[in-house]
Parts: C-alpha cells; sequence; structure tokens
C-alpha cells in the first residue's frame, strides 16, 4: 500500500494564506466540486432535480445560489457547477449522479479547480487590476467568467462589502496565484 499525502493546489500540507495590507488571499483546499450538464430532451427533470437540492431556486445566467451546505452557479446553457464542503461531500458527483439519475451528466471536478478566497478593503482594487468585469456592480449572489492572468476563471461574489471566491485551473493555480499577489501589492 501507498503512502500518499494530500497536498493543496499551491502544493502545501495545509491551504496559503497571505496578508497583504487590507486584502488576504485564502487557498481552499476544502471545496468539493461536480458539473452539472442536462442531458437533451431531460433539461426540465434536470432543473426540477436541481431545484428540490437547492431550496426551489435555479441559478440563472450569471448568479450563483449560495445555501448550506450545496450551492451552485450558472455555467452555460442547462449546465451547473454545484459545490460543497468537503468534508461532508467528499463524494458529491457520485451524490449527484444518484439524485439526477439520466436527467444530467455528472462530472468530479474537485481536483480540477483551485480556490481562493479573496477579502478585505481593498478587494475591490485588486480584482480591477486583475480583470475586466465590473466588480462593484456585482451584488452578493453574482458570478462572472473572465480571464485572469490568462487563464479562464469563475469570480462569484460571496459578500457585496468585502468577499469574492475566485476559482481558476487547478493545473495553473501558482500563475493564478502569483497574479492574485502582485494586483495585492499594488495595491497597498
Amino acid at each position: 500500500m501507498h503512502d500518499l499525502t494530500a497536498i493543496t493546489a499551491l502544493g502545501g500540507q495545509s491551504p496559503r494564506v497571505d496578508t497583504i495590507g487590507e486584502v488576504m488571499l485564502c487557498e481552499n483546499d476544502g471545496l468539493a466540486l461536480a458539473s452539472v450538464h442536462a442531458r437533451l430532451g431531460h433539461e426540465t427533470a434536470c432543473r426540477e432535480h436541481l431545484a428540490n437540492l437547492l431550496d426551489r431556486r435555479v441559478p440563472e445566467i450569471g448568479k450563483v445560489v449560495l445555501r448550506d451546505p450545496e450551492a451552485a452557479f450558472w455555467t452555460g446553457p442547462d449546465q451547473w457547477m454545484v459545490g460543497a464542503p468537503y468534508s461532508t461531500h467528499e463524494d458529491l458527483a457520485a451524490q449527484l449522479k444518484a439524485r439526477f439519475g439520466a436527467s444530467a451528466s455528472i462530472t468530479e471536478q474537485s481536483d480540477a479547480w483551485a480556490c481562493f478566497d479573496l477579502k478585505g478593503a481593498k478587494m475591490e482594487p485588486v480584482m480591477e487590476l486583475l480583470c475586466s468585469i465590473n466588480i462593484r456592480a456585482m451584488q452578493t449572489g453574482d458570478a462572472q467568467r473572465t480571464s485572469i492572468h490568462h487563464l479562464g476563471c469563475f469570480v462569484i461574489r460571496r459578500d457585496p462589502n468585502d468577499w469574492v471566491r475566485i476559482l481558476g485551473p487547478r493545473a495553473s493555480a501558482r500563475s493564478l496565484h502569483h497574479a492574485i499577489v502582485t494586483a495585492m501589492q499594488s495595491v497597498v
């Protein structure tokens, strides 16, 4: 039997936290993710299953349904990303497959994305340096797909005052982290 040790997207034993001035960047390794794609001809059934999971709400274009423990955001027509705490939903994709049955194609995404939480009073100026979304117009529950440092990322507004969640490709986590930290240093 192999003696394997799990590492974070940045290669550490525990999540990295960077605080620069009034902004804090936290690597979040506690998020389970799975994509949900409605199968052709089963779109209504898929939306119904998702609504049942999310207290009768389905994320529309550019929106997130934030609830505990599962949350979801829109990624495309009849497509969503569902997230939940990894500690209780390590098998999130399997749980969703059992719930959705033949109405959706479910794909495990936990190890495909790096998750960073950017918080603090200067979060908006940092985001303005990183990407072209109008971060000041985003409200809690808004989600945008954008490019950060030439990487396709999702930005989710978690709190209207000072918190966004950034999901980027795990294979480029260090590059994304470097870009965010550099922007943080620029607004000090």
